[in-house]
This record gives structure tokens, C-alpha cells and sequence, in this order.
């Protein structure tokens, strides 16, 4: 455990274990007493100087080219989240310029 700070390891919610049965189809008559201990990314890193086996170090670099991978999504996702708010802020410049347009048009109209 001195390993393992929360920030590397935590222990999982009932409703987070419950998401996590869902997901890979895992019998619930498994006899679990207690909820299991995640590991994060650091925690990921961390396991690889303590496991040794061949299939666990396997096992561990797959894991961590899984984060990789999600933190290239998460960030991808982040520069499309920038780039449609400044698209939605271009339109909302654009829309306050057309009212003025229309309303010098209504002031020009309504002289006439």
C-alpha cells in the first residue's frame, strides 16, 4: 500500500463496479466481498517495477498504451471543443452585425 498513494490506487464505488460488470459481461455470483482497487496511470507505471512476470509486464504495457491512446482522444476532443466555440463566437459577432444592418435598414425605410 505505501506503493500505491490514492493518486496511484483507489478503491471503486458501487456504482462505478457495477458500470464495470455491465461493461465485460461479468458474473455477478463472482463472490466479491469487497470493491476492487483501480489502478490510474501513475499507479499503471508504478506496477510495472513490481510485477516481473513476462504475461504481467505484457499486460502493463498495453495498459499504458491504452492511456496514451485516451489522452491523445481527450485532447483531440479538446482542440475540436476550442475550435466550434470559436466558431460559435464568430457567428454570434456576425448575427449582432446583421441586426445592426437591419436596424440601420428599418431607420433608412421608416425615414423614406
Amino acid at each position: 500500500m505505501d506503493r500505491f498513494p490514492d493518486d496511484f490506487m483507489f478503491r471503486l464505488n458501487e456504482l462505478e463496479f457495477e458500470s464495470l460488470i455491465s461493461q465485460i459481461a461479468t458474473s455477478k455470483r463472482g463472490g466479491r466481498r469487497k470493491l476492487p482497487y483501480v489502478f490510474t496511470e501513475h499507479g499503471v507505471l508504478i506496477l510495472s517495477s513490481v510485477l516481473n512476470s513476462k504475461q504481467a509486464i505484457q499486460v502493463n504495457t498495453q495498459v499504458i498504451q491504452i492511456f496514451i491512446r485516451i489522452r491523445i482522444m481527450y485532447l483531440d476532443n479538446t482542440e475540436i471543443r476550442l475550435e466550434i466555440e470559436q466558431i460559435k463566437g464568430k457567428l454570434i459577432r456576425q448575427d449582432k452585425s446583421t441586426e445592426l444592418v437591419f436596424g440601420y435598414l428599418d431607420e433608412l425605410i421608416s425615414s423614406l
